[in-house]
């Protein structure tokens, strides 16, 4: 099957017997052209099958009119709420949106990182992967002009536009909601300590403990690599076969509480009388599981939306490279079944 030719402005100019300058300057509607010329122009590039070079564009400016997403996991509730915030805004603007993903691997995220510079996005909004330590590869985009902005997880010294939630203050709070309940043995599913998020939440979670005259027992602090379903199963497991098991679980994502439920329900442990557990993220499964989970809420399409009108809004010319302004988001307990005993 032939390939149909690309139509460009030289067709076009042989078709309306115009120079190709005069069909360039047209289609971007420069001003020395006439309305009435532009219409004719544009009426016929339309009808000829024209489509504008984005790319060739974007090499003469040296930038693009796209925002680059680079991320985890796209198939995680929260990821993919904050990519369609991202999105919305950008789209309002006229930006486009190229979407790359990691999979919570170091080399992914460098490797992906290029391909988005060579690409020449306007900026680049990141979540960092659990294995990310090193973040050199994004100097290049600093020292382009091109704004970065991290959102949730956050690198401690690169200096950015920052968009994350106070993980301590919520880390704290799910941890009271379950010694408020009456629990006194609360474990934690912990996640990477290299990453913001699940460092502060742990401190939270330690604070709380110590503050209600609690031990801290660092046989109930499971940390786990990517809080997966399975790596909350083996949690619960390995929890449940101690001598003194917990009668609380703070989980540092949903993902891994909602394991949690599922495995001690099979283990005949009655949910929450024997055992509360809490969540954080809100995913759609909270509410779906039996019982349903309580969990932490995490603004993603918010997130998404203040990260994309960061980039919107810098000044390219003129704004600070080094920029280190952090905007800081907060969080509500959902309280539901799993871990709901005083009424």
């Amino acid at each position: 099957m032939n390939q149909k030719k690309e139509v460009t402005i030289y067709d076009i100019a042989r078709e309306l017997n115009y120079s190709p300058s005069t069909i360039s300057r047209a289609l971007n509607d420069h001003k020395s052209i006439s309305k009435k010329t532009i219409k004719v122009i544009k009426k016929a590039a339309l009808e000829m099958g024209y489509r504008p070079n984005s790319l060739a564009a974007s090499l003469r400016n040296n930038r693009s009119n796209t925002i680059g997403i680079l991320i985890s996991r796209i198939n995680r509730p929260f990821m993919s709420t904050l990519i369609s915030g991202i999105e919305e805004t950008a789209r309002k603007a006229g930006f486009n949106v190229i979407i790359s993903q990691s999979n919570d691997s170091y080399e992914n995220e460098v490797d992906n990182s290029k391909v988005l510079y060579d690409s020449r996005v306007g900026g680049l909004i990141v979540s960092l992967a659990m294995e990310t330590r090193n973040i050199e590869h994004f100097q290049q985009f600093r020292d382009q002009g091109i704004p970065i902005v991290f959102v949730d997880r956050v690198p401690k010294t690169f200096s950015s536009y920052k968009v994350v939630i106070d993980n301590y203050t919520a880390g704290y709070n799910a941890t009271k909601h379950l010694i408020d309940q009456g629990c006194r043995r609360i474990a934690h599913f912990a996640g990477a300590q290299r990453r913001n998020i699940y460092e502060d939440r742990k401190k939270g979670y330690l604070d709380a403990l110590s503050e209600y005259g609690l031990p801290i027992d660092k046989d109930l602090i499971i940390h786990a690599k990517t809080l997966s379903f399975e790596e909350g199963e083996k949690a619960t497991n390995k929890l449940l076969d101690l001598p003194h098991p917990p009668d609380g679980i703070f989980s540092a994502n949903d993902t891994a509480a909602v394991s949690a439920i599922i495995c001690a329900k099979k283990r005949g442990i009655n949910i929450p009388e024997d055992l509360a557990i809490i969540g954080f993220n809100d995913d759609p499964i909270a509410s779906i599981v039996d019982p349903p989970l309580s969990t932490v809420t995490h603004p993603a399409a918010k997130m998404g939306k203040i990260a994309a009108q960061r980039i919107l809004e810098h000044d390219q010319k003129n704004a600070d490279n080094n920029l280190s302004e952090v905007t800081v988001l907060s969080t509500e307990i959902i309280v539901r079944a799993s871990s709901k005993r005083i009424k």
